[in-house]
């Protein structure tokens, strides 16, 4: 019974609780929160979220996999990698940051954490080993960049759109370097700096704490924020106005054709509720809805693209007087005479005719007070459809980070850590998270670092942890309000600078040229793909596969000759030992499935063929580790064929597995318990004595003496 209890609720084996566990893990979950508030609302905003939304993904999820996991150190919340593949798989189906890519970024937490429990339930945890080591080694460097490229707007504060091509982006973003907002890229530069000697100096102290606090703390006491409100009838540039004009047309379109789907939607409904086999009228409406979807996706599409371009324009504005309103000119292009306000202006939004500006430097803004409700995500087939492909990477991805960071940890703590129950923990952590307003959450490795030299001892650490964002929710986030982007921008790229390593790369193809190749290709891939990251994996992943599948069709095959101290060894690396005219001895190194036994079969004849006078096969199995249906044709084949031509095939060391499969078959029969032997001395041996006269010599070394 308890067994049973413990297999569900895992966190029992924590109890009881000894006052000395509770000490240790109230101090280090609290020193975990000093990192985990300002690192999950940078990474929400990597994810393209408002910042906020981090802190939802930090209070529940985190707890839930402590609770259902089995490493006691294992930080679970937003981290950079599944951040950025959450915003990659979004990207392309809403705007940034809009109701709907919110929406969508909830959905992806559940799939992902319903994949990853059915995943743990039918243990198949080792699913992820398809992901090789060298493929996460080559798309880890790769996120990593991107993800460092990412913030560059946010650290000069300058324009940077969102396309389906990021290194376009980021080269869109590298010519508007002239426009850097100077207050911005000092704040930035101050957090790295802080963070850099803390680091060094102070490594026990919260740096990224320090660095908040202060910049927040300067950026309220410099009024480092300054936003204003104005109108499209201001903007002097003529074209500049007709886009501004066609957006905020195009937006009240979006609204009337989503009033339209809801209308007909809940038409339709009442439609099928009355004629439960269907109608005319039913297939109809849904045509038509399906019509002003198609219509609604173009429309948001362009829209996007036109916000990406109002946003990059760069302002001045000339006050409004008595006689005259606000005029807002494209930057050096003041007229004579006139004197702007002294602020360089951006577009951030468009509504009804109506444009917010901002003039300084971006801040984090107004943090809802209080808990998320709980709530169901929105499940439509349609979206479930779209995002299934990328909550499957994520899955594999984030596992795979949250279990090798519990194994690197369990290490050293000796630690034992279940696969399956991890899965379960992590895949429950983002089903609960998705309904408190989480995107997809996994293991940090900095934060679990933290944690483990901080002396926690159980998941009561990340529990705590938890329970201090509730009490940022509840009472603290008015503090928030004026902590630049720039700074978070900062946070994320001093976070993943250890991500960068690309001695694995070099090692992976010092192991294995094909190893090398794996990761060369998922790195380049990767950058190539983006923003669509997981098709950088994937590609990588089947090219490693591939590229194992290719070095199985063709493993060692060593013809054998006798050496000196009596065992058999390869004539290609002794190329001086004696062979034998009367038996061919091969060792086959690798498992005989459908892939090779085409290259089984031709190295066999082929030893065969180049001793005519050969009356023994002996095939020294001990490498042969698997055996397929067609390895055991071909086997079954090649023994009729040589007995034909009166050459008998005899097997040596063979495999308890395999041994299996011949027996199942008939095989072991038909070739006979007398030609089938434990080593390759036993092997010989009765070779020779069925040699006969001939066999009284060592068949290796004709002149030696009668054996």
């Amino acid at each position: 019974m308890n067994n049973l209890l413990a297999r569900f609720f895992p966190f029992l084996s924590w109890w009881p609780l000894n006052g000395t566990n509770v000490r240790t893990d109230l101090i280090a979950g609290v020193t975990v929160a000093l990192v985990l508030i300002p690192q999950s609302m940078a990474y929400a905003q990597l994810a393209g979220l408002p910042a906020y939304y981090g802190l939802y993904a930090a209070f529940l999820p985190g707890m839930i996999a402590a609770l259902w996991g089995s490493s006691a150190q294992l930080a679970t919340g937003p981290v950079a990698v599944v951040s950025l593949l959450t915003a990659s798989a979004l990207a392309p189906l809403a705007a940034t940051g809009s109701d709907q890519f919110i929406a969508l970024a909830i959905l992806l937490a559940l799939l992902v954490g319903a994949i990853q429990m059915t995943l743990g339930a039918f243990k198949l945890g080792v699913i992820v080993s398809f992901l090789s080591h060298p493929v996460i080694a080559g798309f880890t460097n790769a996120a990593a960049i991107i993800i460092g490229l990412s913030q560059m707007n946010k650290l000069f504060g300058i324009s940077m759109g969102r396309s389906e091509h990021f290194l376009q982006d980021v080269w869109g973003a590298l010519q508007l370097l002239g426009e850097t907002h100077i207050p911005t890229l000092l704040m930035g530069v101050a957090a790295f700096v802080i963070m850099f000697l803390m680091k060094r100096h102070t490594p026990k102290l919260p740096n990224v704490l320090v660095a908040v606090t202060l910049t927040t703390l300067v950026s309220w006491w410099i009024g480092f924020e300054h936003n204003s409100n104005g109108k499209v009838d201001e903007i002097a540039d003529a074209a500049v106005k007709s886009l501004a004009i066609d957006f905020s047309r195009a937006e009240l379109k979006i609204d009337d054709l989503n009033a339209q789907v809801s209308s007909k939607s809940a038409e339709l409904k009442q439609l099928q509720k009355e004629h439960e086999g269907g109608s005319q009228h039913s297939a109809a409406l849904s045509y038509e809805i399906e019509l002003i979807k198609l219509e609604l996706k173009d429309l948001e599409g362009e829209n996007r693209k036109a916000a990406r371009s109002l946003r990059k324009f760069i302002f001045e504005r000339i006050p409004a007087t008595d006689t005259q309103p606000a005029r807002l000119y494209l930057s050096g292009l003041v007229p004579q005479g006139e004197k702007s306000d002294g602020y360089r202006w951006r577009i951030k939004k468009v509504n009804k005719g109506e444009l917010k500006l901002v003039g300084g430097g971006e801040v984090v803004g107004s943090i809802p007070s209080g808990l998320p409700d709980l709530a169901l995500p929105i499940l439509r087939l349609g979206d479930i459809g779209m995002l299934f492909s990328s909550a499957l990477v994520i899955s594999l991805v984030g596992f795979m980070e949250a279990i090798s960071i519990a194994k690197a940890m369990a290490a050293k703590t000796k630690q034992r850590i279940n696969p399956n129950q991890e899965l379960l923990g992590q895949g429950l952590a983002n089903v609960v998270g998705s309904f408190s307003h989480a995107f997809p959450v996994s293991g940090s490795f900095s934060r679990s670092a933290v944690s483990l030299n901080a002396g926690a001892r159980t998941g009561m650490t990340s529990v705590f942890a938890s329970l201090i964002v509730l009490l940022t929710l509840l009472f603290l986030t008015p503090l928030l309000y004026h902590l630049p982007q720039a700074v978070l921008a900062a946070v994320i790229i001093m976070a993943v600078t250890g991500l960068i390593n690309f001695s694995a790369i070099k090692h992976a193809w010092q192991v294995h040229k094909h190893d090398g190749i794996a990761a060369g290709v998922t790195f380049v891939a990767t950058l190539a793909f983006a923003p669509h990251l997981d098709s950088g994996i994937l590609l990588g992943a089947a090219i490693a596969i591939m590229l194992y599948l290719y070095r199985t069709m063709k493993p060692r095959v060593a013809r054998l000759g006798r050496y000196s101290d009596g065992t058999l060894r390869d004539v290609k690396v002794h190329p001086d030992i004696p062979t034998s005219e009367l038996v061919v001895p091969v060792r086959f190194d690798g498992q005989l499935y459908f892939a090779n036994v085409t290259y089984f079969e031709d190295a066999l004849l082929e030893a065969v063929a180049e001793k005519p006078n050969a009356q023994y096969v002996l095939v020294v199995g001990n490498g042969i580790n698997n055996l397929d249906a067609s390895g055991e044709e071909v086997i079954r084949t090649l023994y009729e064929r040589l007995h034909a031509n009166g050459v008998t095939l005899v097997f040596s060391g063979l495999k308890k597995q395999v041994l299996d499969v011949m027996r199942h078959t008939g095989l072991f029969d038909e070739i006979g318990h007398k030609r089938i032997f434990a080593n390759e001395d036993m092997a010989l041996a009765a070779i020779c004595e069925w040699l006969g006269e001939a066999g009284t010599h060592d068949p290796f070394n004709p002149a030696a003496k009668p054996v």
